[in-house]
């Protein structure tokens, strides 16, 4: 029996830094984790994902190359190539964070796969087979999730990728069907659309990107559709199965019956947590119908000393809710703040091109909560470096709170909109009230001075 301070089990966004603070202040720290260092983000996300549109992009620009008066002989694309840079990008983010990790004091890190065997006991099951039972008056899991499999008939007879799994694909495929509208089928769908595939996507519901308000949506729909990217909305998928080298997917669509042939399958339906095999029970944790973790607004469980944090919790799945996880547990345990996850304002960027930058209250959200708001959109185009760089495609669109000026949330499609976004969301944090943005002095020609006029909508 091995007696921890903390034990953290997970090696994502969260636990890493508060695995290094707590040691560094003095607290016996054990760090556990089954796989590879750094989590969903370095591994299998973030890292690897954008990595891959950045290939995506220089391909669609060489291909757009004579509408800047450069004019190029053709060009190809090296899939072999695009993932070795991809894998290259990986290892160095991940090994850069195993060697910080190792070399912390008062911090051990443990590889193996841990269970819950009682109340704050872990058993954890080590590569050479060796067995050790740890416990710790303070555990933290942080353990991430994995791709979600719907209960699709023939679904597992034929091969089929996942956002993990499509990362090292060796090959073009000649038409990827992405099974699911998500943020990932869209990422991934103008990826390999650029990169030479036909694609098609197969939304379930009959609303394209629901979280989203309608005028947003339809012009990312519309964006795609530009790319030449099939989407389906509506569309059921009823069964899959093979035909040759070919995989169909057979769907009850608006207008009726239709099979899709493709090369490659991508199901892109969500991610669920790794829980199960965590064994939550036996340590007393409470988990919701799906599996994820249930926690306060201090990511405690309903077991005093145990905490949740990122993905497993539930709720927004993003590297930047995770680390500011970290913060709030850390600040409020070794630097006794009461900091609480609740009404903390969710973010986020969708990284097609042009990307979305997302912050605070929908229009919808706004008119159910029955505020008086002022909508004011700006189209891309109208954004002088955006002309300049020949990328006018989105549109910017903010929500103003007439009784006190407050901008309750934006929603900015365009190049750099997650930057733009970012802006606004640090108005937000410091009530810095729209006209202020609007007669700011932003240097020109910058996307962000695409604020004086998206803002001076408000008065017109």
């Amino acid at each position: 029996m091995h007696k921890y301070d903390a034990i953290l089990i997970g090696s994502g966004q969260a636990a890493n830094p508060l695995a290094e603070k707590l040691a560094a202040a003095g607290w016996k720290t054990a760090l556990i984790e089954k796989k590879f260092i750094a989590g969903t983000c370095i591994n299998v996300g973030c890292t690897p994902t954008k990595t891959l549109i950045a290939s995506g992009r220089v391909a669609y620009l060489t291909k757009r190359s004579a509408d800047y008066g450069v004019y190029t002989t053709g060009h190809s694309v090296d899939i072999e190539a695009v993932i070795k840079r991809k894998n290259a990008h990986v290892l160095s983010a991940r090994e850069s964070s195993t060697k910080r990790l190792l070399e912390t004091k008062n911090l051990d890190v443990i590889f193996g796969n841990a269970v819950f065997s009682g109340p704050k006991e872990v058993t954890v099951t080590k590569e050479d087979g060796s067995v050790t039972i740890m416990t710790a008056e303070k555990i933290f899991v942080n353990i991430g999730t994995r791709p979600a499999i719907p209960p699709i008939a023939g679904l597992s007879e034929v091969h089929y990728y996942t956002s993990d799994t499509i990362l090292d694909l060796l090959a073009i495929p000649s038409h990827l069907a992405i099974i699911g509208g998500s943020y990932i089928a869209l990422e991934f769908g103008q990826l390999y659309r650029r990169l030479g595939s036909e694609v098609t996507i197969i939304e379930g519901s009959e609303q394209f990107l629901s979280k989203e308000d309608e005028d947003i949506a339809a012009e990312i729909k519309k964006i795609l559709e530009e790319d030449g990217i099939r989407i389906l909305t509506g569309a059921k998928v009823k069964s899959v199965g093979s035909h040759g080298d070919n995989v169909t997917v057979e769907l009850e669509a608006t207008n009726g019956p239709e099979t899709i042939a493709a090369s490659h399958l991508l199901v892109a339906t969500g991610r669920l947590p790794e829980t199960a095999a965590l064994n939550p029970g036996m340590a007393g944790i409470i988990t919701d119908k799906h599996g994820f973790i249930t926690v306060d607004g201090k990511l405690q469980t309903n077991i005093p000393g145990i905490y949740a944090l990122g993905d497993v919790k539930g709720g927004p799945q993003f590297t930047h809710i995770s680390y500011n996880d970290y913060l709030i547990l850390y600040k409020n345990l070794i630097e006794n703040a009461d900091l609480s996850i609740t009404g903390r304002e969710t973010i986020y960027c969708l990284f097609t091109d042009p990307e979305l930058g997302r912050v605070g209250l929908t229009e919808k959200m706004a008119r159910e909560k029955g505020l008086n708001i002022k909508v004011v959109t700006l189209p891309a185009g109208r954004i002088a470096r955006a002309w300049e760089n020949d990328e006018t495609r989105g549109m910017l669109k903010a929500i103003v709170n007439l009784d006190n000026k407050m901008i309750l949330g934006a929603a900015m499609l365009c190049s750099n909109g997650g930057e733009l976004m970012s802006i606004l969301q640090m108005a937000m944090m410091g009530n810095v009230t729209y006209d202020k943005i609007r007669d700011a002095v932003y240097a020109h020609p910058t996307f962000a001075e695409s604020l004086n006029n998206l803002f001076a909508r408000v008065d017109q």
